[in-house]
């Protein structure tokens, strides 16, 4: 067969000939899969969206998982990809700064300097004099300092795609050019048929990989996959007399403040990069035309001439020069900026690798980790972050388009902490949600959902505050975590996925995808993991048996598509019926020394330990009302979760609210929830990921021996490269940490930290950190790296607060407030 023509079944069918769909391809076949994967592109590989990007890739970046995915694309670059193709890939390894003209960008690059140690990244903060003296002719008025990485710079991007083809075809796949598809579904046997233009072929796994036609091209699976096209303009100017003697390339600039954008070397000329922060183009709402092959737009200058006009300022070289060629291309963005990488929602062995909005800096990192995906049962980075299945069907196409024009005006701005994008919102309100509101407080969206990060008080204004340091906020915090520790508080919880699970086969079919023992009784709870084939977690979940054959699940909130696929795709001929909720259901939680006072007041049922016992679940009255209440408390505080239809909602958030107010009860958000499960080291999203077993969680006292489960083969090893540790870090000020950050051991970094925060009750910053086993010994003696700087750190053997957890168990006499 010839290799354009196609094969009537493979294993894997890729559709989209861009760097993307070659870069998983090509990963594909170095994961022993190459024999059997097949490449379909409409035209000519790269003709979409990849042969006009400007081609840049930096290390500053302050994603963890994408540094590492950062590091590797340079390495392939640089060397590695043409040593083994003997294609030319064109690497030019010119260093860049990104400059920093406040004290937030300067707060900003610190971070970056932190995680980039982590990775052991080449990496080091510098003043202007060092951007003057590698690049002479940029205007640096303003600027205080700049992040040089030297190790970065630009690459061709066909010449990449073509050298991962050769490299692909190596290995044994098969790409076949000028064969469009036109439909993707699935047959009853659960395999997918492909349609083009040569023929069907049927497979096993499919992936879309179609750039701009992703979108449509889901579609035809009855997929929503949420993206837009947005369009981007970069400049190359006529050659500039300056460069044509310089003997050497200048560092690539990337100026988020001046610029908006990047301005490099082309050869002997300047090449200009402009994303503008307001007036963004998005293009192709409802199809991208299939008939559009390397295609372009005109030049809108108006719409980015205050940038343009800044960046020729910034580089006066430029300034009497000509534009010889402007590039004015379409990229897929979707709502929050992070590729879609992974399975599609609700469907098995329909892969996404697509979204992309910067294919040549993240590509092959993000889709070598896609393979690892498909071919072993997880990445080995986190991939949290770029899971399609983040997004519901609250993704509308308007809301798509919104989100994505939010996306392009943010794409050079400061990735503060916990930065708010407000666009669209809110689309899935609780009943709390304009009660809260006018309360003060500052919701965060959460898988759709509107769910209260904290409450603003007294002058401190009802709005974000950004900074890498501590803000007002952040003594609205202390103040909610106080009243949960010293009275009573109560929290808007229904952003939480609610899943039920019955029938005569659930208990069987949770039993064996679940590392815990099962609830055995009616009214139980269990907390426990359901892992993948290479015993790495999945998720977490609280699982409460309300009746012989009933079970409701709880977890984080962008876990819910996840949990809901884990169940059906793992069943096998259980008899069962998997409900989704959390729609249709709300939730509250009731924590502090005083909160079975204030539920006492609102129910007949019996409080105490003998009638109500830790983790267990029981059907009370409040407000004429039958809800569900859990004795759990993710506080560590003695407390109650208390889930509901939504029509009862507000009425007993109502009765509990005048129940509690004699004793001082405080709304509270999740900053303070965070805060609290950390003094009380207990490990959340940030720590249980697909990159981890329970034993390297440190989390195996989850985990049976006594029955089998999902995983279970992979998670009781006890060769362990790194284990989840508990750190307290001396402060410093008002700078904390934001996760990421290099924990070294005598000078040599052993790990990085995954969550910090500052521990209001016990005035401490504490952190989770993998770090290598033989640096996690309680009490032994780190070092942090946060905001460039290292400070002292110990390991931690028990909690901060409450070490043998007796406040969750208190029987304390109920007293009149």
């Amino acid at each position: 067969m010839s290799g354009n023509e196609l094969p009537s079944h493979a294993r894997v069918v890729i559709v989209g000939g861009g760097v993307m769909g070659v870069g998983l391809a090509y990963h594909l076949a170095h994961e022993g899969w190459g024999n059997d994967t097949v490449l379909l592109e409409k035209a000519e590989l790269t003709s979409g969206s990849t042969w006009h990007a400007a081609g840049q890739i930096t290390h500053s970046i302050s994603s963890f998982g994408l540094g590492k995915c950062v590091d590797y694309n340079i390495g392939l670059y640089s060397g590695v990809l043409e040593a083994e193709t003997g294609q030319a890939v064109t690497w030019h390894g010119c260093g860049s700064f990104r400059l920093a003209y406040t004290e937030d960008e300067m707060d900003w690059l610190r971070h970056t300097l932190s995680v980039g140690r982590s990775l052991g990244f080449n990496i080091e903060l510098v003043g202007p004099e060092k951007v003057a003296e590698l690049h002479p002719f940029y205007n640096l008025d303003g600027v205080l300092g700049a992040l040089h990485t030297p190790d970065d710079g630009h690459v061709d991007p066909t010449n990449v795609t073509m050298a991962m083809a050769a490299g692909a075809r190596q290995k044994g796949v098969r790409i076949v050019r000028n064969c469009r598809a036109t439909n993707i579904t699935q047959a009853e046997n659960g395999e997918w048929v492909v349609e083009s233009e040569k023929g069907t072929i049927t497979c096993e796994h499919v992936v879309n990989a179609g750039g701009t036609y992703a979108r449509q091209m889901g579609e035809w699976s009855g997929l929503q996959l949420p993206m837009t096209s947005m369009t981007h303009h970069y400049f190359v100017t006529e050659p500039v007399p300056e460069f044509q003697d310089l003997g050497k390339e200048l560092p690539v600039i990337r100026d988020d403040r001046k610029v908006s954008g990047y301005i490099r070397m082309e050869q002997n000329r300047g090449l200009i990069g402009i994303y503008e922060k307001e007036n963004p183009n998005s293009v192709w709402h409802d199809h991208c035309p299939w008939e559009y092959e390397n295609w372009l737009f005109d030049a809108d200058y108006d719409r980015v001439m205050p940038w343009l006009e800044e960046s020729l300022n910034r580089m006066p070289i430029f300034a009497e020069l000509g534009i010889q060629r402007d590039v004015h291309g379409a990229i897929s963005h979707p709502p929050d900026g992070n590729p879609l990488i992974g399975p599609a929602p609700g469907v098995r062995n329909y892969w996404c690798c697509c979204g992309t909005q910067i294919g040549i800096g993240w590509g092959p990192g993000l889709t070598r980790e896609l393979a690892r995906w498909m071919v072993h049962g997880a990445a080995d980075i986190s991939m949290r972050e770029y899971d399609p299945r983040r997004f519901g069907n609250y993704a509308t196409k308007n809301w798509q388009v919104i989100k994505a024009e939010e996306d392009y005006c943010l794409r050079h701005e400061i990735p503060f902490p916990h930065f708010n994008r407000l666009a669209g919102r809110p689309i899935k309100p609780s009943p709390l949600h304009d009660l809260l509101k006018s309360k003060g407080a500052v919701h965060e969206e959460v898988y759709g959902f509107e769910r209260p990060r904290w409450f603003a008080r007294g002058d401190v204004k009802q709005r974000d505050h950004y900074s890498f340091r501590r803000t007002p906020a952040d003594d609205m915090v202390a103040t909610e975590v106080r009243a949960v520790r010293e009275r009573v508080g109560i929290m808007d919880v229904t952003a939480f996925t609610k899943v039920e699970v019955a029938g005569p086969d659930a208990f069987a079919l949770l039993d064996r995808l679940t590392a815990n023992r099962m609830p055995q009784k009616a009214g139980s709870i269990t907390l426990t993991h359901t892992l993948n084939r290479r015993g790495r977690i999945e998720l977490e979940t609280t699982i409460v048996r309300m009746a012989e054959d009933r079970f409701y699940l709880v977890c984080a909130a962008f876990f819910e598509q996840r949990l809901l696929d884990h169940l059906a795709q793992q069943r096998a001929n259980e008899d069962v019926q998997i409900t989704a909720l959390s729609a249709d259901w709300s939730a509250l939680s009731l924590n502090g020394p005083r909160s079975r006072d204030v539920l006492s007041r609102c129910t007949d049922a019996d409080l105490t330990n003998a009638g109500f016992r830790w983790l267990s679940a029981q059907e009370i009255i409040i407000a004429g009302h039958k809800i569900w209440a859990f004795r759990m408390s993710y506080p560590g505080e003695l407390g109650w979760e208390l889930h509901m239809p939504n029509a009862a909602c507000l009425d007993v958030y109502t009765a509990l609210w005048a129940a509690g107010e004699p004793y001082g009860i405080t709304d509270y958000g999740s900053f303070a929830m965070n805060v609290m499960r950390m003094e009380k080291g207990f490990k959340g999203a940030g720590e249980l990921t697909n990159e981890v077993t329970l034993a390297e969680a440190d989390v195996l006292r989850f985990a049976r021996t006594d029955k089998e489960y999902l995983g279970k083969d992979k998670t009781l090893n006890s060769d362990l490269p790194w284990i989840c540790a508990y750190l307290e870090i001396e402060p410093d000020g008002e700078i904390d940490g934001h996760g990421g950050e290099a924990v070294m051991l005598d000078g040599c970094v052993v790990g990085s930290t995954a969550s910090v925060v500052y521990g209001h009750t016990v005035s401490k910053i504490l952190a989770f950190a993998y770090i290598k086993p033989d640096a996690a010994t309680p009490g032994t003696a780190l070092q942090v790296v946060i905001h460039g700087k290292p400070r002292a750190a110990r390991v931690l053997g028990e909690p901060a607060y409450d070490p043998e957890s007796l406040l969750p168990r208190t029987d304390a006499i109920l007293e009149t407030a």
